[in-house]
């Protein structure tokens, strides 16, 4: 079948075309508007492979080095669109190597569509060659999954598989194709889903909840907003920043809900969490309106629930009800897309000003700027700090980059230190804290807005999970930033060991190897910055590259990450050093 008539095909979506059941995969693929899938190849998925190779010209196919990466650069590729991100493996260990990625992408609500290949149907439950139970191994962490054993259920469990994978608050689909269902052949036709039977994604607004939530705002003397990830994922960065300039209500991000909001705005006061802004945690517990739109209460965001935020009330804006009263309990709840709720709820907002309220967290950031932020940007000890390189790479991309960080203490200096004027711009892992996110889901991010500079920022631990993924870059030369922030540790835990464990660094030093060199055989551009003086011009010229570049900064050994809130504290109990 030639490509014109294909074409046809996907757009008559009613008219019926007898294919294999592997082809049909590569249809729905097409009709959902999927143009770049990161997979593993095997045997139990080698039909769909097989038809993708026909297909080239219009499904771009890379192959990650790790089922691991190919989840990563899926959801970062999501991330930063705002689709969903497509992986794909064939079964047993290939199957069993994409389920961290699943689970990240469950925590931090990234939609993504995950395809494996199954033993054939009769061979099912035998304890086949690489056969496992990837249904039953995805079930706790995917919003939906299925296993196809019968080529026509194809169209109608993929087209299901994407919309809920993108409706309402997204997440990741699991769809297990067992072999026999690629090889047969049906009558195809393809028609996109528009709503499941029980499932709604989107509640709807209650305008009497709407009205109490404005009523609450307007006669607050000390209002205060928290914002997440649901305002990405809502589209309404326009009305949050409507909303904070209205009424004049300070407003802070959780680590997922950074960038929703220019971070140089007057009424943004920075990061709640437990290594958050001293002011915006502290003055949780000091607020009379807690106004909470698209977050989820998070524990390293709340501290201790016995104590937070307790003489607040609370207004929780939120697209899934599951999240609302299970941490901490809402006055009001406003249930419904933040763009939808917030639209609604702008008309019935005071125009304000909370003068006094904003000074006090001015007053808390000069605390913080005295006894942590000036020496960290600006330290008189002779070893380079990783706010520094932050900092340097806000100049050197005028604070336009998309940053993708790890886990660990750079990612927690990254999100603190890091300017943004975009949103999509801060891409990390969030809820399930994955070492080895950042490089395959920086190649995702950049193969998704190849108009903007993406840059990995990555401590020396979690870069050697998934460092095999340098392959992608050098095969298909992607034009990505690759920053190691290098202190020979696994920073954050010995931190903790240093702060609770007195001093016991129990397997976390680390003897690592010539990362440059490394680099070098990838054929990727490297340089490595020892020295203060030297480092300007290395993020300069790394920032100015068209093509990709590694740059290894060597950090100081044990610095720790501050302002920080202990394990179970009080959000009041934050430390500043």
């Amino acid at each position: 079948m030639n490509t014109e008539t294909l074409k046809k095909e996907e757009n008559k979506t009613a008219k019926t075309i007898r294919i294999s059941g592997a082809e049909a995969i590569i249809h729905c693929l097409l009709a959902e508007g999927v143009d770049l899938i990161y997979g593993y190849p095997g045997g139990a998925i080698m039909p769909v492979y097989d038809e993708l190779y026909k297909f080239q010209d219009r499904l771009t196919h890379i192959l990650t080095r790790h089922e691991q990466g190919a989840t990563h650069a899926a959801q970062g590729y999501a991330r930063v669109t705002g689709r969903v991100g497509v992986a794909m493996a064939t079964s047993g260990p290939g199957a069993t190597n994409l389920v961290t990625g699943i689970a990240d992408a469950q925590i931090d609500s990234t939609p993504m569509v995950c395809i494996t290949g199954q033993v054939p149907r009769h061979l099912l439950g035998s304890d086949a060659f690489q056969e496992t139970d990837i249904v039953g191994i995805s079930t706790p962490v995917t919003k939906w999954n299925y296993q196809i054993t019968r080529a026509d259920e194809i169209p109608e469990i993929m087209a299901k598989a994407f919309y809920i994978a993108r409706s309402g608050r997204p997440g990741p689909v699991l769809v297990d194709i067992t072999k026999n269902a690629q090889f047969d052949e049906f009558d195809f036709s393809y028609e996109k889903c528009t709503g499941v039977r029980s499932y709604k994604p989107v509640p709807e607004p209650d305008l009497k909840a709407i009205e109490a939530a404005a009523e609450l705002i307007n006669n607050a003397k000390k209002p205060y907003i928290v914002f997440g990830q649901g305002v990405i994922l809502g589209e309404a960065e326009e009305q949050l920043k409507a909303l904070v300039e209205k009424a004049g209500i300070p407003a802070a991000w959780t680590i997922l809900g950074l960038s929703a909001m220019d971070t140089d705005h007057p009424l943004n006061v920075g990061m709640v969490g437990m290594h958050g802004n001293y002011g915006p945690n502290v003055l949780t517990n000091e607020c009379d309106v807690l106004i909470a739109i698209g977050m989820r209460f998070d524990d390293r965001v709340t501290g201790s629930l016995d104590t937070y935020a307790k003489q607040a009330k609370v207004i929780h804006f939120e697209i899934d009800p599951a999240e609302v009263n299970k941490n901490v309990s809402a006055d009001v709840a406003v249930l419904g897309n933040a763009k939808e709720t917030l639209d609604l709820l702008l008309p019935l907002i005071n125009k304000n000003e909370h003068t006094a309220w904003k000074a006090e967290f001015d007053k808390k950031y000069e605390i913080e700027y005295e006894t942590v932020i000036k020496n960290s940007l600006q330290p008189t000890k002779e070893g380079l700090t990783m706010p520094e390189v932050i900092e340097e790479i806000n100049k050197a991309s005028d604070h336009k980059a998309v940053i993708v960080t790890d886990v660990g203490q750079h990612q927690m200096m990254a999100c603190r230190y890091a300017k943004f004027k975009q949103t999509k711009s801060n891409i990390t892992s969030g809820g399930l804290g994955t070492m080895g996110f950042a490089l395959p889901a920086a190649i995702g991010a950049k193969m998704g807005a190849m108009d903007r500079e993406v840059v990995a920022v990555i401590g020396d631990g979690g870069y050697q999970m998934t460092i095999q993924e340098l392959g992608v870059i050098f095969q298909h030369n992607v034009p990505v930033k690759i920053v190691v922030l290098n202190n020979d540790f696994l920073g954050m835990v010995r931190q903790w060991q240093e702060l609770f464990f007195e001093r016991r660094y129990a397997s976390t030093v680390m003897t690592n190897p010539d990362f440059v060199k490394i680099a070098e055989g990838y054929h990727i551009k490297s340089r490595r910055v020892v020295e203060r003086s030297d480092l300007k011009d290395a993020v300069e010229e790394m920032m100015a590259s068209k093509d990709p570049y590694f740059l290894e900064v060597r950090v100081e050994k044990e610095d720790n990450v501050f302002p920080m809130i202990p394990s179970g504290a009080s959000v009041s109990d934050i430390r500043l050093k």
